[in-house]
């Protein structure tokens, strides 16, 4: 017997196509599929996944989300707290699974916590492992913090490395409506790459323990992936 969608599941779906469509209207957007090994070319593992991307903008989140879906996946982003208590956009972001973070909080992990749960269910989760918007002046990533690994570890869930090329000409940092409004007609190129999934248990010994200088190993050999796609995208070397 199929099992119905859930609520949650429906209104994912419909704000994806909404949203998706509007995107369309101010971009041009795709996904560079990995080449080789046709089924994972053509969508996203199964079971639970975690998904990190560098960020260079506001519009990251539904850009990752949209990649996703596209690969066959409805991501279930850790956002920061503070999106959360934005008047209707909040109570939305929650019935769509969103997780919040209390970033530099003591409650922080509390988010790692939800999400590991998530994975117990096999769902994807996604997070961009800087932090925040990178403040490199050339749009590199910063040092990623070690949230993403820690729960590769804890959940043995494989990561899923993302390189994101433009999004920041689509949502800066200011004057965000006009750009939105400028780009109906400039129409700015975002691509995205997915990478193979990294089984990071292999990386730190094959447990489920971890040192801290084993995690913070590991978090920069993932975060080099990120970085060597970005670069392979916009066919420049980092600085």
């Amino acid at each position: 017997m199929s099992r119905r969608p859930s609520r949650g599941g429906v209104l994912y779906g419909l704000l994806a196509t909404v949203v998706s469509a509007v995107v369309a209207l101010t971009a041009r957007v795709s996904v560079e599929r990995q080449r080789g090994r046709g089924r994972v070319a053509r969508r996203l593992p199964d079971g639970p996944i975690i998904v990190v991307a560098n960020h260079t903008s506001y519009a990251d989140g539904v850009l990752l989300a949209l990649a996703c879906r596209r690969l066959g996946r409805s991501l279930r982003l850790l956002a920061t707290a503070g999106v959360f208590k934005v008047p209707v956009l909040g109570r939305l972001l929650r019935r769509l699974g969103f997780i919040p973070v209390n970033r530099g909080s003591a409650s922080a992990t509390h988010a790692l916590d939800a999400a590991a749960e998530a994975l117990e269910r096999g769902e994807a989760i996604g997070l961009f492992p800087e932090g925040r918007i990178t403040r490199d002046p050339d749009k590199w990533p910063e040092r990623a913090k070690t949230g993403a690994v820690r729960l590769a570890v804890r959940t043995g869930a494989p990561i899923v490395p993302v390189a994101m090329s433009g999004a920041h000409r689509l949502v800066g940092r200011k004057r965000i409506l006009l750009g939105l409004l400028l780009n109906v007609v400039r129409r700015p190129e975002v691509i995205s790459k997915v990478g193979e999934p990294i089984d990071v248990r292999a990386l730190v010994g094959g447990t489920s323990t971890a040192t801290p200088a084993q995690v913070r190993e590991a978090t920069d050999v993932v975060m080099r992936h990120v970085v060597d796609m970005l670069a392979a995208l916009r066919d420049e070397h980092p600085t």
